[in-house]
């Protein structure tokens, strides 16, 4: 017996709801130069990647796991900074004071925010 159309929608909506309920707010920066990384050394990785702030790296544990990042809003004066769109990055470097949760490469920050902003407040999973 198939559900009724209305008893998946409101499946759908209580998983997303239940998803969004499970993001982790912080911050988000963008850096430019890729390896060698901490992680992987001198083996690229590719673009769509992301650097660990102290509080998530804890020993380099951290390295390949794969983050959806979602960018909230701005934490300077750059007007809608975000582009509503959200990226799956992996972990594969160490940024150890970079001023946010995460250091995004800048392929992975412009594809959720500009990047004029600089520094975005987000949402992550892992």
């Amino acid at each position: 017996m198939a559900l009724p159309k209305s008893i998946l929608l409101i499946i759908g909506v209580v998983a997303t709801l239940f998803s969004i309920a499970l993001a982790t707010p912080g911050t988000a920066t963008f850096y430019t130069n890729y390896v060698p990384s901490a992680c992987y050394g001198n083996t690229p990785e590719g673009t769509i990647i992301a650097a660990a702030s102290d509080p998530l790296w804890k020993n380099g544990a951290i390295c390949g796991k794969f983050f959806n990042v979602t960018c909230t809003g701005p934490t300077n004066p750059v007007p809608h900074p975000c582009t509503g769109k959200s990226i799956v990055v992996k972990i594969v470097d160490h940024c150890p004071g970079c001023g946010g949760t995460l250091d995004l490469s800048k392929e992975a920050f412009s594809t959720i925010a500009n990047p004029v902003a600089g520094i975005i407040k987000i949402d992550y999973v892992q």
